[in-house]
């Protein structure tokens, strides 16, 4: 490109750190410290970094193969059909969105909601021209509280059924009301505090014309990737492999349409960094007084005082360090036979984590997708609603699951 005579060049583009992005290095540096300094084990820091190596592989590639399928305008094309399925009618669309992100979540898992659903929502949203916050936190509540029905929801799911010996059709069985009670108070607060408040006049908008991809050959390949990664998942491959699959199929079609689009800064790195640093200080904090503090917040009462205060604590722990964690420390110090309290946990560590960025792999996935499509939700209205959320969520769903033992 040449510059016309006189025309200043443009000033580069000066990297400013974010807040996550300091989190980020603060909790690599921590969780480096704790295992270079012997505060971990070198035993439990081999064992904690097997864990989480198959974790990272699936966050890399699957982020990788969301910012490669909206190159390809996948989103946008399903974003075009879904506000057209609407008939131009708001509350219509809110209950797409929200059914959507429920079926997504029960069948795939939460995860798959935070990285494919959300910008099909980002993309319908500058499409309709409407504010993009009441789409977007559809999909990271919904991620959050629709998945505790199906042990594939969510992998504390899987864990949680193990541990009680529940099959998982009696585990569904189990977990069926606090699900439609989970849904039903998430889609209810969805709609006062979001959706109503950026309804477009008449309570109608404009339906968007047809969107056409500008490379329909890479628009299938990448449409192709996204569905096999979904029957990965359906079929019950481990999920690394899934998106690990995915994205090589991806990656293949944009190396020969498109090679110019790909770059390193399509690796997450500072998600990376961020989840390995987390759990190696978390599994330290478990040496040095975090396992006796969740006993004590757990308790020892049994009924329906018992199954409340497992799911206060599941939520306040999750929020505190991470969903995963928090489970496993609960899970921990509770025996096997405690059902219902175990349960009451995990409704806590699902439901709970809304409020920090840091309080669920979809919460943290979420951030990045709306990060990447330059998307700012108001905090102060997100922070807020997400904990009333959480805190009527959690108890209403507890409640649901003492009626049903």
């Amino acid at each position: 490109m040449t510059l016309a005579v006189g025309t200043p060049p443009a000033p580069p583009v000066r990297w400013r750190p974010q807040p996550l992005d300091l989190v980020a290095g603060f909790l690599a540096v921590a969780g480096a410290a704790c295992a270079l300094g012997g505060l971990l084990p070198r035993a439990d820091t081999t064992a904690t970094l097997h864990r989480v190596l198959p974790l990272l592989l699936f966050l890399g590639s699957v982020i990788v193969l969301a910012e490669l399928t909206a190159v390809a305008g996948v989103f946008d094309v399903l974003a075009s059909r879904l506000a057209r399925a609407a008939g131009g009618s708001w509350a219509a669309l809110f209950l797409l969105c929200g059914g959507l992100a429920t079926l997504t979540t029960l069948v795939l898992n939460l995860d798959t909601t935070a990285v494919l659903l959300t910008p099909v929502l980002l993309a319908l949203a500058r499409g309709l021209r409407v504010p993009a916050a009441p789409l977007a936190v559809t999909t990271v509540w919904l991620a959050n509280t629709a998945s505790l029905l199906l042990p594939v929801s969510n992998l504390t799911n899987l864990l949680a059924a193990d541990r009680i010996g529940l099959a998982p059709l009696a585990y569904a069985a189990r977990m069926a009301l606090p699900q439609l009670t989970a849904v039903a108070v998430t889609l209810a607060l969805l709609w006062w505090a979001w959706w109503r408040r950026h309804r477009p006049a008449g309570g109608r908008f404009v339906p968007p014309t047809r969107h056409v991809p500008s490379d329909p050959v890479l628009h299938r390949i990448a449409l192709a990737g996204c569905l096999l990664f979904v029957a990965g998942i359906l079929a019950g491959v481990e999920i690394a492999l899934a998106s690990t699959v995915a994205v090589a199929v991806v990656l293949l079609g944009f190396v020969v349409r498109s090679p110019a689009t790909l770059r390193p800064g399509l690796v997450p790195l500072r998600l990376l960094l961020f989840v390995t640093g987390l759990f190696l200080v978390v599994q330290t904090l478990g040496r040095f007084g975090l396992d006796d503090l969740v006993v004590g917040l757990l308790g020892t009462d049994g009924g329906a005082l018992g199954a409340l205060r497992a799911g206060g604590t599941g939520a306040v722990l999750a929020n505190a360090v991470n969903n995963l964690p928090a489970y496993l420390a609960g899970e921990s110090v509770l025996h096997t036979g405690d059902g219902t309290r175990l349960l009451a946990l995990l409704i806590g560590t699902n439901i709970g984590p809304l409020a920090a960025p840091w309080a669920s792999l979809a919460t943290l996935l979420w951030f990045e997708r709306c990060r990447a499509a330059g998307v700012a939700v108001p905090v102060t209205r997100f922070v807020v609603t997400s904990v009333l959320l959480a805190v009527t969520g959690t108890f209403a769903a507890v409640g649901a699951l003492l009626v049903t033992s």
